[in-house]
Parts: C-alpha cells; structure tokens; sequence
C-alpha cells in the first residue's frame, strides 16, 4: 500500500485580486458596483495585503465582513520603504492560506504597488486569481468615445508646470502620429491645475474626456474638443478624476 505525497503547489494558497470602491459614495451600494461572489470570496479570506491596513479594514466593513477585523490579518505594502519585503508579505500563501490584495481604490496592482505582490506571487507558483470589479481606467476609456483600440495610461504627469506641459505637448504628438488615447490622473486637488495646463497645452481639435467619481454620487464624464472647453471653461472639482485625450 503507497502513501500519497501532497502535491507541493496545491499546499499553497491562492491569491485573490479583489476590487475595492472608486468613491466613497459608492460604498452605500455595495450590490451596485461588486457581483455577489466577489463580496463572498472577499469576506471568506482571513488574510490581505494592502497599501492601507486602514483603508482595507473599512473596505471590509463596507461590504458587511461579520468576522470581528481583529482576527483578520492584514499585512501592509510600504510603498516608501527602500526595499519590500515581498517574502514576507506571500508567507501566508506559500503557508497555505488564501489572501486578499486590495488597492486604496479600484483594481489591485494596476497603478498600484501591488502588482509587487503578484509578481512575487508568481515567482513561487502561486495562483492569482483577478476578480470582477471596478477600474477607474477602463469606465472612464468606455465612457469617452476616445479610441478604445489604442492607449496608453500615463500614472501622474510631472508636477513642476513646465514640465507637465511639455509632457503634455508630447504625449499629444505622440496621440496623434499613432491615433492613441492618452490616460492620466492627478490628485484631486491639483485637477484645476492639471486642467488649466491642458487648456494651455493642447490643440483645439484635441478631444478631452473629463471622467469624474466614477461609480459614486456625483460621477460626470464629458468629452469635448479643446476648443470647446476654452470657450466654457467649466470648473473641475476636487474629487478623483481621470483625464483622456486624443490628437485628432
């Protein structure tokens, strides 16, 4: 009679990448924005990794975790620390739990630090397993009638003002030798200054798409050629925001 040896990898847990709200607002209408299985599978796990223990935490409340958080462990990315100890962070998976990776806002690992997670995942033949939820970067793209086909998703353009203009002067060329969305955002309360620099920087044949608290109470998305928003000059509030553009 032979005894079995458990297969190494299936000791291993799985990491779940798990969506969090865009807007506050969004988290009183939890079955608006998350599909049932992602909140089950969110309120299943005992263990996460996050930008924002605190962040996380209320995350969970959010979505009605019954489970007392002082028994959920939540470890934490320290995005400015010199190194990150990523070994220390899977533990748990190649310990055999399940884990939760959750960003501050929207789809982990996506203009996240936690796409180091994933990647050290990997690395030790972990499963990842992406699950359903929100990404302020694909809304905005279908709600901007901006070419959906090509774009590229910039991160946070140069604060000095001189630099992010001729960033922006660039990234317009560039839009409009290859016909490709341009994607960005800022801090919310730098949107004003992000626009007035695009109201200085760009063509007037530019189309710009102003997507604002996506998925929450007060989400706007409006798409005009440059020289349309000169003319209206319209007030960009202070709330997350994603800019688009493209070079016609």
């Amino acid at each position: 009679m032979s005894t079995q040896v458990p297969n190494a990898e299936s000791a291993k847990g799985t990491l779940y990448l798990i969506p969090t709200h865009l807007s506050d607002g969004a988290a009183d209408d939890t079955t608006a924005v998350f599909p049932p299985k992602v909140v089950s599978q969110a309120l299943a796990l005992s263990h996460y990794v996050a930008e924002n223990a605190k962040t996380a935490r209320a995350f969970l409340k959010s979505i009605g975790a019954t489970r007392p958080l002082a028994e959920i462990s939540i470890a934490e990315i320290n995005k400015h620390a010199a190194t990150i100890n990523t070994d220390q962070l899977i533990q748990p998976l190649l310990d055999g739990h399940d884990v939760g990776l959750v960003s501050e806002a929207g789809a982990p690992a996506v203009a996240d630090p936690g796409a180091i997670v994933v990647a050290a995942a990997h690395a030790a033949g972990v499963r990842v397993v992406p699950l359903v939820g929100p990404s302020s970067l694909l809304l905005g793209l279908m709600a901007s009638g901006l070419n959906g086909q090509r774009f590229a998703f910039h991160g946070y353009l140069p604060q000095d003002k001189s630099e992010r203009i001729r960033s922006l002067q660039l990234l317009e060329k560039e839009s409009r030798q290859k016909q490709m969305t341009q994607i960005f955002i800022e801090t919310p309360y730098r949107n004003a200054a992000m626009f007035a620099d695009m109201i200085q920087a760009l063509s007037a044949n530019t189309s710009l798409c102003v997507a604002t608290d996506l998925t929450g109470p007060h989400e706007k998305v409006t798409t005009l050629p440059m020289i349309s928003w000169k003319k209206i000059n319209a007030p960009i509030d202070k709330l997350p925001t994603l800019f688009l553009f493209l070079a016609r």
